[in-house]
């Protein structure tokens, strides 16, 4: 079979959505890059500065062809249509194997360096439904929901919804508006319960929680060594009295959250009170996210019957509960979530690179070895942040494969230690990917081109392992995958650029604190860093990101 074989200096692994009829969890100033704004959209399509997911769509779209570099436009140089099916390193270059999804025609790709940015949402997770074959309707994962036509089919009536997360929400609220009868199930077993669904509303001179929760003077509040630790930090979590108040302060906001849902006494037509969140916000244990319609709660109490309960079997036209109830139902839409898209990597290669991968893929010594670190690490977040060593009652997922073990959430340990060649952008869980993938291609570009120092091997396995352990602790069951950094994005961002030795990200000492860190404080960094990288002098890291 004829092929195609292409030669690089850099590959570049992504995936891409898009979904119109959905709204963004970020707000204007903040879906966009640093070198171009976003235009604002129409006033009709805003709601406290959030917008429809269609402006970033288009924004995306002209940016890759707006993008010239050496003639080629950004978008010349993407690959639409070909997925990635194995990756090996072949003297001392990378090589992919991919085929094209259409057609199944192989290509091969060759690269000296590799960056992956497949993020974390491209393999769709669908849970097992038994006698699903039976079922007449369409079974629609939230991957494709924006492009289906279910919501306009005159064969549709009836909707179940699965998933507590605000992709579900999002779905339920548009079949809702569409005319359909609508019910909301979730799980009663293997599960950390509905997420939390936020009030996007701001609070003094913030227009959303987006603006507040992104200044520094809130980010202080949440226990991190990933953040710069400073007397005020010190106070805030490793003090008494400071303690009392960052407990206080997240007590105020999760009964503010509750308080606008009035889960337990808001008129409904049954259920509603089952989507109240099971553990407070500050631990999320779990998903959620940033309503984007002021009638959200209402509308879902007086249309939405929802039940806790695990499906026994599919029929026809029917969904059983294992709680003894059937539910007339035409399609089935899954806000399930995500698998990690990983898939393209060996066992093997997961275990060198420090990717998710099955504890029994690990030698027993390398399983005591990171017991071990892990222990010690533990120690060390508890000293230092008393909170975390009591969070309360919860469901604690069973884990079956490691976390992500990558130095600063980028770069592989076994990679660090040869030849610099493989990065990973995106491989984290936050609320604003364009701030934290930013600040992570320039750390990474200095990676690659070998431009930073990093502290030796054993070093950076503490670090690791400090990371793996205070965020098994401050997010528990999210936590355990090494990545969940959802409130932690500011002081994660501040750390990197801090490593690069750059500065023009920060203002004077008010705005510095009180101001949303937004895509527009990166404007000037990428002169700023050509300008201190344009030698091939090794600048040496200051201060692991992750050290307490």
């Amino acid at each position: 079979m004829s092929g195609q074989m292409e030669e690089f200096d850099v590959v570049v692994i992504g995936a891409g959505r898009g979904y119109d009829q959905f709204w963004t969890q970020w707000t204007v100033g903040f879906a966009e890059f640093s070198d171009t704004p976003m235009p604002r959209p129409p006033e009709e399509d805003l709601y406290y500065e959030f917008f429809k997911a269609k402006h970033t769509t288009q924004y995306l779209e002209n940016y890759t062809t707006s993008h010239s570099y050496n003639g080629q436009t950004l978008r010349d140089r993407i690959k639409f249509g070909i997925e990635v099916k194995s990756i090996k390193k072949d003297d001392g270059e990378w090589a992919l194997s991919a085929e094209s999804m259409d057609t199944g025609t192989p290509y091969m790709f060759h690269a000296a360096k590799l960056v992956v940015a497949s993020g974390l949402t491209s393999e769709p997770f669908i849970p097992a439904l038994p006698d699903k074959e039976k079922f007449n309707g369409p079974i629609i994962h939230q991957e494709e929901f924006g492009s289906s036509s279910v919501l306009k089919s005159p064969d549709v009536t009836n909707i179940c919804v699965l998933g507590g997360g605000k992709s579900s929400a999002d779905m339920i609220y548009e079949a809702v508006l569409a005319g359909k009868k609508v019910t909301w199930i979730l799980k009663a077993s293997d599960t950390t319960g509905p997420g939390f669904l936020v009030s996007p509303k701001g609070k003094g001179p913030y227009k959303n929680a987006v603006e507040l929760g992104s200044t520094r003077a809130a980010a202080t509040f949440t226990p991190s060594p990933i953040a710069e630790e400073t007397w005020w930090t010190r106070f805030l979590h490793s003090s008494k009295i400071g303690t009392s108040l960052t407990r206080s302060f997240w007590a105020a906001i999760d009964k503010d959250l509750r308080k606008e849902a009035d889960y337990e006494h808001r008129e409904n037509v049954g259920g509603f009170q089952k989507l109240s969140p099971h553990t407070p916000i500050f631990w999320q244990n779990g998903t959620g996210g940033l309503l984007n319609h002021s009638d959200f709660f209402s509308l879902i109490a007086q249309n939405v019957k929802t039940y806790c309960a695990d499906i026994s079997m599919l029929d026809r036209n029917l969904v059983r509960l294992q709680s003894g109830e059937e539910i007339p139902c035409d399609a089935i839409l899954c806000g399930t979530g995500w698998v990690p898209s990983l898939q393209f990597f060996s066992r093997e290669q997961k275990v060198e690179l420090g990717l998710p991968h099955a504890r029994s893929d690990e030698t027993p010594a390398e399983q005591e070895a990171w017991a071990e670190l892990e222990a010690t690490a533990d120690k060390m977040v508890l000293s230092r942040f008393p909170l975390l060593a009591n969070p309360p009652p919860h469901y604690h997922k069973p884990i079956t494969h490691t976390p992500y073990r990558l130095y600063n959430l980028i770069a592989p340990r076994s990679d660090v230690e040869t030849d610099r060649s493989i990065v990973f952008i995106g491989h984290i869980i936050v609320g604003n990917h364009f701030l934290g993938v930013e600040a992570q291609s320039m750390w990474a570009t200095a990676y690659l081109d070998r431009k930073l120092a990093l502290p030796d091997a054993k070093e950076r396995r503490k670090e690791v392992a400090l990371t793996t352990a205070w965020c098994r602790r401050r997010y528990l069951t999210d936590g355990e995958k090494g990545i969940f950094i959802t409130f932690d994005l500011v002081g994660y961002t501040d750390q990197l650029l801090k490593q690069l030795g750059l500065k023009t990200h920060r203002k004077g000492w008010l705005k510095n604190w009180f101001e949303p860190c937004r895509q527009s404080n990166f404007r000037e960094l990428k002169n700023e860093y050509v300008g201190k990288y344009e030698n091939p002098a090794v600048v040496p890291v200051a201060n692991g990101a992750g050290k307490a």
